[in-house]
């Protein structure tokens, strides 16, 4: 089976000129055919499994379904996304972008086309949950491999504007950025930064203005307590 141009990107979520740059950046098989482009399936789906890019329900089948290991720690994921302080509301869509383009366990395609899901209208869902903090993430969910994720702290100088002001009335102004390496990992990591920012020590560290390497500890003194409740399950 052979897609068009128009259909290989709507099946990866990104525009054609980003396909167009992967057949000459990364060797995406296509066949010339009287002044257009097409795409054979399966060859396609192999080159996408290879790099790791997820595609969405339609043309292509995902073919990949990596999961996140059960036993994830925080304090790696915060240490590869690093904190970030004093920054401006402003400059938050570009510093977005930054943490994508150095995304870890990745290839350059996967991070473009990231990169090209963020800066879609809608692409960043904002998730306040109270506090004065919200997580954001890409709003639409791919599969990059157990060794992507990434979380990365970013503490504002001014409050990021919401399509709705918070529930709580705190004006949002520390912002937890994730990328789960999976979908089926996104719901997991979402459910858990909730908790650990809505109580404990990560909360009070942060409360407390802590330094960097406060935040780390406080992050692996979690990791810790969580693998001492999964061992006594």
């Amino acid at each position: 089976m052979y897609l068009n141009l128009v259909q290989l990107a709507e099946s990866f979520g990104v525009t054609e000129k980003v396909v167009q740059d992967w057949i000459t950046n990364e060797g995406l098989p296509h066949t010339p055919d009287r002044g257009r482009l097409l795409f054979d399936r399966a060859q396609v789906t192999q080159w996408a499994a290879e790099r790791g890019l997820a595609t969405q329900a339609g043309y292509l089948a995902n073919t990949t379904t990596p999961a996140f290991a059960t036993g994830w720690q925080l304090e790696p994921l915060l240490r590869a996304g690093h904190i970030r302080r004093d920054l401006a509301a402003a400059e938050v869509p570009g510093i977005l972008e930054r943490i994508v383009n150095a995304l870890p366990g990745t290839t350059p395609p996967v991070r473009q086309l990231l990169v090209q899901r963020l800066r879609a209208p809608g692409g960043v869902t904002m998730a306040p949950v109270g506090g004065g903090f919200a997580l954001p993430h890409p709003a639409t969910r791919v599969s990059l491999g157990r060794d992507s994720g990434i979380v990365a702290l970013l503490l504002l100088r001014d409050a990021v504007p919401l399509p709705e002001p918070p529930a709580d009335g705190v004006p949002v102004t520390r912002l937890l950025f994730f990328i789960a390496p999976s979908p089926r990992s996104h719901l997991d990591l979402l459910g858990r930064l909730s908790r650990l920012i809505s109580r404990g020590k990560l909360k009070e560290v942060l409360g407390q203005g802590g330094s960097d390497e406060d935040i780390y500890f406080a992050a692996a003194a979690l990791d810790v307590e969580a693998a001492g409740r999964e061992a006594h399950k």
